[in-house]
């Protein structure tokens, strides 16, 4: 049985074939949720925004274009997307307390000179939202899905030569700016 690119199937599921919606769940739902957990850490939420990364996948698959990357590429985009959107969700939710007692309310609440570990991941978050949008690409491939460098290379279509360099320079970038932050 010939072997069926993931452009076939995408175009596929764009015309409601469960089929191949299942064979591309099959082959990357494990690379999505690793890239959901590690934005959001909480296995809860990374398992429901690969879901509704998966049912964009399903709503959205005549919006895919194979000339601007691979289908990999489009999953973990919208998979970063979602999970930033699912992060600013959650962090405007009000926290709420079981109790009337206000001092375990104070107890609760984050302090701004306190949480010096949260406060430079935090840090770090902005600086590599701040790099250009092939920089913040190879840093969150490699470091957010922990891709290769062989394995971005095959996912952006890039010789390795180019991710080598792009991620070095990414690098330096993202050292000075979160040295300035």
């Amino acid at each position: 049985m010939p072997e069926i690119d993931d452009n076939q199937l995408v175009k596929r599921v764009a015309q409601g074939d469960e089929r191949a919606f299942l064979t591309l769940y099959d082959c990357y739902v494990s690379r999505v949720h690793a890239l959901t957990l590690r934005i959001l850490g909480e296995p809860m939420m990374a398992e429901e925004v690969t879901q509704d990364t998966f049912l964009k996948l399903w709503s959205r698959a005549h919006m895919y274009l194979a000339e601007r990357g691979s289908l990999l590429l489009w999953l973990l985009t919208i998979a970063r997307r979602t999970a930033l959107d699912r992060l600013r969700l959650e962090t405007r939710r009000p926290i709420l307390s079981d109790s009337n007692d206000p001092t375990e309310a104070w107890e609760i609440i984050p302090d701004g000179n306190g949480l010096p570990e949260e406060n430079r991941w935090r840090s770090m978050h902005f600086a590599v939202q701040s790099l250009s949008p092939e920089h913040r690409q190879v840093i969150e491939l490699a470091y957010y899905q922990g891709l290769s460098q062989s394995e971005i290379a095959e996912v952006l279509g890039w010789p390795i030569g180019t991710v080598k360099t792009r991620l070095h320079a990414a690098m330096e970038r993202l050292r000075q700016e979160w040295g300035a932050r």
